[in-house]
């Protein structure tokens, strides 16, 4: 599952991305510096695991990981090629969701691709060309699909049906996650899913600030997100643990972790013993094969039950015998639903 970062040009998206990776990458103060994009691989956080670990005296520990891409600065005109914007664009499509980070913080030194600081603005832009660039998209696929519809086909009928809803979105100047569709639809998540519209990912902004604390206006306020001082997360990854307790600093990194992860829609499921204790992502809303399949397909097929419990409860019981002794383990079937931070033994 991938997440891209996304922005105008020097608003702080490479510097988040090196400090969420630890990776090094070019952050020099000038636009368009990402040209290809960067991309990390970042372990979710995850005290729970921890704790098994600990208890089954795990000699591996496996956390669960997503992966963030550091996308290109777009600007206005992207939807229709210019700062190099097709090809961004592109990289934008390929990703699950998207995080749009929006500079809030004042300072000379750091040019503004437009020279001034106004975030709602900046916000809009961003918006702005991504609409540009579905509409284009969905008036293609509607030429398509009503050639198809001529022929009473039933299921271009329907595609056509939730495309015009989602243009009709897109025209209002709304992002297309804001189309209301009937999910009872059998083609919706098809025709849905074939457009492939950009606007139609989770976003989530990430509003880089001078000072955590701030207040923000209230437009800002209500849409989701984290506020992180992007250059002070950096020199945390360059400070050892005592300089950090010594400065009384604190990261909100993984925060955006933990609500990036929730963007993609992922729960975790846990297993836990002597060689290794795991954290499995999983979709929320996912069945017990389904979350079996995780480990391997094989698990979904020759799925026949799941022994489950509730992380907390099996740390109270200290162990997985006590538990069973105690007869705390359920046992589950195949319409079991996952929830976040089951601790499952699969029999297959």
């Amino acid at each position: 599952m991938k997440i891209g970062i996304v922005g105008l040009p020097n608003v702080g998206k490479s510097t988040l991305f090196k400090a969420l990776t630890r990776n090094q990458v070019d952050i020099n103060n000038y636009p368009f510096c990402t040209i290809e994009p960067n991309v990390g691989i970042v372990k979710v956080p995850d005290s729970r695991l921890e704790k098994l670990s600990e208890m089954s005296k795990s000699k591996k520990v496996v956390p669960a990981i997503v992966e963030f891409v550091d996308i290109a600065g777009l600007v206005k005109g992207a939807s229709v090629g210019e700062g190099l914007g097709n090809k961004f664009l592109s990289h934008i499509r390929e990703v699950d969701a998207i995080v749009q980070v929006v500079r809030v913080f004042e300072n000379s030194n750091i040019t503004h691709v437009y020279n001034r600081i106004n975030p709602v603005e900046d916000i809009e832009i961003i918006s702005t060309e991504l609409i540009i660039a579905d509409l284009e998209t969905i008036k293609r696929r509607m030429e398509k699909l009503e050639k198809e519809a001529r022929g009473n086909n039933k299921e271009s009928i329907a595609k056509l049906e939730v495309a015009g809803k989602i243009k009709k979105t897109l025209e209002e100047g709304r992002l297309a996650n804001q189309t209301k569709l009937d999910l009872k639809n059998e083609y919706t998540e098809i025709a849905v899913k074939e457009l492939s519209l950009l606007t139609m990912k989770p976003f989530l902004f990430v509003y880089n600030v001078s000072d955590v604390n701030s207040k923000l206006s209230e437009e800002l306020e209500n849409k989701p997100h984290v506020k992180l001082d992007i250059k002070i997360e950096e020199e945390l990854n360059e400070m050892s643990k005592e300089e950090i307790e010594e400065m009384e600093l604190k990261s909100n990194i993984n925060k955006l972790i933990l609500e990036s992860y929730k963007l993609l829609g992922l729960i975790t499921f846990l297993t836990t013993g002597e060689d290794e204790s795991r954290a499995w992502m999983i979709k929320k809303g996912s069945t017990a094969p389904e979350a079996g399949a995780a480990i391997h397909n094989d698990f979904k097929d020759r799925f026949i039950r799941a022994d489950v419990i509730f992380w907390d409860k099996l740390l109270e019981a200290s162990s997985w015998s006590k538990a069973r002794e105690l007869g705390w383990l359920r046992t589950e079937g195949k319409e079991y639903i996952v929830k976040d931070g089951d601790v499952i033994e699969f029999k297959i």
